[in-house]
């Protein structure tokens, strides 16, 4: 059997798994203590049944029989709270261990790059996080431990076996190589079978969750027939996984049957020819078969196969384990964490920012930035402008320091950005996106994003600011209104201005606007612009935006076309150019809507 369990497990993996278990080495410890006790005094009650019938039951002594019974229910009693502690203590144990690696899965996942979110989809890393989570836990609670146990209550019991009658014990356990051999193949069969049940899980995870994230484009565009037929698909896939891994146990089970009636008939034809026969004429009482000894044996051999039944689901729950470690470690593994190497924290940051010879790509080297050079002075304002792809989000996903540049460099006040600590650069630098995302919890805690360090009077004069204070005070609850995932309960004009007062109240030195009032009406618009010009006196401003009307008075506009500069000046320079690709854009707009919008 333990060749078996060898097979069973990564022991590498198994290893960085109970690295998780040293600060519970306690707990581990009594555990394992009270699975070896219970394997212990599993014995005592075939000894107790065997000494209460060949010196209690036959020869009639039945003041001698209540000691015993006594002795038994007292055996009981001690086997039943052991087995209470030690299930409490391992279970303990397991919730312990995914506690802590819970919280440093979640770390390692916020510090990877955006790289990483883009190629990999959110239903995958919530099943890493939750279920292949839950299943390490299992490895304690029903695995690892458990089959400690089983596998010492097995040796003890073959061990007693070949004491008490050695020629009985072997005939008896005559079909013990087909059921190592049965095992093996099962355990080699299931772990197959499991690691494609979770990443079938995986997939069916991810499927919900972006159907039901896009529910809302399914029901606009009448897709929920053919999404049901795709779910079907999916749902399938996971059932047949589920049915190949209940194959092995349909036939594992029936295997172990019989050859336990197997175990039986030997024992019973043996023991009876021993008794009734009495062919090897043994003087010595001790060494002769008794019923006492046969009813042991009998005893011995159920609780010998009951462990190698229960080994079937703890063989399950010790692969969905393993499969469950092997994918929260490759999340760990993975080594697309943002670097932090900087340790610049001036006091004063100006905001002066410098690109140049800027090249930039996500994949390989399909150039998405193409040679950017431009420099924007403190509390001026430079916007970018362009056809959708031209470069324009990826220019200030680059400053914050979400993507690696492949050439040149990007500077901060004379600085290159890799020397400045990543959160404090960001801390410096205030972004309103156009797609704004709000968290399921109340207005005041989506502005503030929980920080401690700002005030319900920041926040509340922050709104004021922008304007949004009357709409706020008018939800009910006010700053305590919920807003619900993604601020469902909110109009797309009223989460743009939540997402521009979330910017203004960490008072930042530089200012990113990316499309932030392509979402807006006209009346919610005119309360942004009014914020946006108090904002930007003395602070540095980058401005992405279609409407020109929102950065005409911009010191500089920048045109970006397939990852090029094409031209830059100002709003008027720009007009000035015959067949520019500014003038052309201005007149799209113009002519589309009799006013420069």
């Amino acid at each position: 059997m333990a060749e078996v369990t060898g097979k069973a497990l990564d022991w590498k993996l198994l290893g960085r798994v109970m690295h998780y278990v040293k600060p519970f080495k306690v707990t581990f410890a009594i555990s394992v203590f009270l699975t070896i006790f219970l394997a212990v005094i599993a014995l005592v009650q075939p000894v107790l049944i065997e000494k209460t019938l060949d010196d209690y039951i036959i020869p009639g002594n039945y003041n001698g029989l209540i000691i015993m019974v006594s002795l038994m229910l007292g055996q009981l009693a001690l086997q039943t709270v052991a087995q209470y502690y030690q299930t409490y203590l391992t279970s303990v144990l397991g919730q312990s261990v995914i506690r802590d690696l819970r919280i440093d899965v979640f770390n390692h996942v916020t510090s990877l790059r955006l790289k990483y979110f883009d190629r990999t989809p959110i239903g995958v890393l919530i099943t890493r996080t939750v279920s292949d989570l839950e299943t390490i836990a299992d490895i304690f609670a029903e695995g690892l431990i458990s089959i400690m146990g089983d596998m010492l209550l097995l040796l003890s019991i073959i061990g007693y076996m070949l004491w008490l009658d050695w020629r009985l014990a072997l005939i008896t356990l005559i079909p013990m190589p087909l059921l190592l051999m049965s095992t093996s193949i099962f355990q080699r069969a299931i772990k197959s079978a499991f690691q494609d049940v979770r990443t079938q899980v995986a997939h069916l995870n991810t499927f919900l969750q972006e159907h039901i994230s896009g529910m809302s484009v399914i029901k606009y565009f009448a897709r929920e027939e053919q999404e049901f037929r795709k779910f079907n698909a999916v749902n399938k896939k996971h059932r047949d996984a589920n049915i190949r891994s209940n194959w092995s146990y349909s036939i594992f089970f029936p295997v172990i049957e019989i050859l336990f009636a197997i175990c039986m008939g030997l024992l019973v034809w043996y023991g009876c020819e021993r008794i009734l026969g009495d062919t090897l004429s043994i003087s010595d009482p001790e060494k002769r078969l008794t019923i006492g000894k046969i009813s042991s044996f009998i005893f011995l051999l159920n609780l010998l196969f009951r462990p190698v039944r229960q080994l079937a689901d703890k063989f399950n729950t010790l692969q969905m384990g393993m499969v469950g470690a092997d994918r929260i470690f490759k999340v760990l593994d993975t080594d697309e964490v943002a670097e932090n190497k900087g340790t610049l924290k001036p006091a004063i940051l100006k905001g002066d920012i410098r690109f140049e010879h800027v090249w930039f790509a996500y994949n390989d080297e399909n150039w998405v930035l193409k040679d950017i050079n431009f420099h924007v002075e403190p509390g001026k304002t430079l916007a970018l402008v362009g056809a959708t792809g031209a470069g324009k989000s990826s220019t200030i996903n680059i400053l914050n320091r979400f993507y690696q540049i492949g050439k040149g460099s990007v500077k901060v006040d004379g600085h290159d950005i890799h020397d400045y600590d990543v959160d404090y650069l960001r801390s410096r630098i205030a972004t309103v996106i156009q797609d704004v995302f709000l968290f399921s919890d109340t207005i005041g805690n989506n502005i503030s994003l929980n920080n401690p360090a700002i005030t319900r009077e920041q926040v509340i004069a922050a709104a004021k600011e922008v304007g949004a204070h009357e709409f706020i005070e008018r939800l009910p609850g006010g700053y305590d209104y919920n807003v619900m995932e993604r601020g469902a309960t909110l109009s797309a004009g009223q989460a743009q201005l939540i997402s521009f007062i979330r910017a203004l109240v960490y008072n930042p030195t530089i200012l990113v606007l990316d499309e932030a009032t392509s979402s807006v009406d006209t009346e919610t618009e005119q309360l942004i612009q009014n914020a946006i010009q108090k904002l930007m006196q003395g602070r540095t401003a980058i401005v992405i935006a279609h409407r020109l009307s929102t950065i005409q008075n911009a010191d500089n506009i920048i045109v970006l076309d397939h990852g090029e500069i094409k031209e830059s000046g100002t709003h008027q320079q720009l007009l000035k150019i015959d067949d520019g690709y500014y003038r052309k854009l201005y007149d799209l707009q113009l002519n589309s809507s009799g006013i420069a919008r």
